[in-house]
């Protein structure tokens, strides 16, 4: 078996990349997005479209930092659950 840690280490584990997209429905999702994406898009004036852009990418970046705040606390709680299993319960 492979060590987690060298995995994660070598770049090998990827949690961003690894959790999204992979069930069928966000898949779905992710197209009618971009569908409708699309389809707004092609109605913007150009002022309305530099103004779409700038939130899309204010968008992104809170999406982000929020995805690392969720993994750091879901790592702790997994740390602290399982340093819980090791202790003595008595």
């Amino acid at each position: 078996m492979k060590s987690m840690i060298k995995e994660l280490w070598h770049g090998n584990i990827i949690p961003h990349e690894d959790s999204r997209n992979n069930s069928r429905e966000m898949k779905e999702l992710l197209g009618y997005i971009a569908r409708h994406h699309e389809d707004l898009a092609k109605t913007f004036t150009d002022e309305q479209k530099e103004i779409f852009e700038k939130f899309h990418d204010c968008w992104d970046e809170y999406v982000s930092l929020a995805e690392a705040a969720i993994f750091e606390y879901a790592f702790r709680l997994g740390a602290r659950l399982a340093m819980e299993t090791l202790q003595d319960t008595e």
